[in-house]
């Protein structure tokens, strides 16, 4: 696997942890009671957005290590991958 590659996989990653770790301890106005004029009752009362980049580095970090040592090693493969599905010999 190259940097490139790498760099293109851990971002994928990342983003996809984003978006998994994002509705974690959120609550809303409306949960909060204390709804803001002019705004969403949904509406986050403290996102902690630094929090949740942190988690999210630590946890796609980890994540990307154990990818790279599946791809690096050959422990699982595209072929392997195929003999799995539908009509795979």
């Amino acid at each position: 696997m190259s940097i490139f590659s790498g760099f293109v996989v851990f971002l994928l990653i990342w983003w996809i942890t984003l978006f998994g770790v994002l509705p974690m301890g959120v609550r809303g106005q409306a949960e909060d009671g204390n709804v803001v004029n002019g705004s969403e009752p949904g509406a986050p009362v403290q996102s902690n957005m630094k929090r949740k980049f942190i988690l999210t580095t630590i946890i796609a970090t980890i994540a990307w290590v154990i990818v790279c040592a599946v791809i690096i090693t050959g422990a699982l493969s595209w072929d392997q991958l195929g003999l799995h599905l539908p009509g795979g010999t």
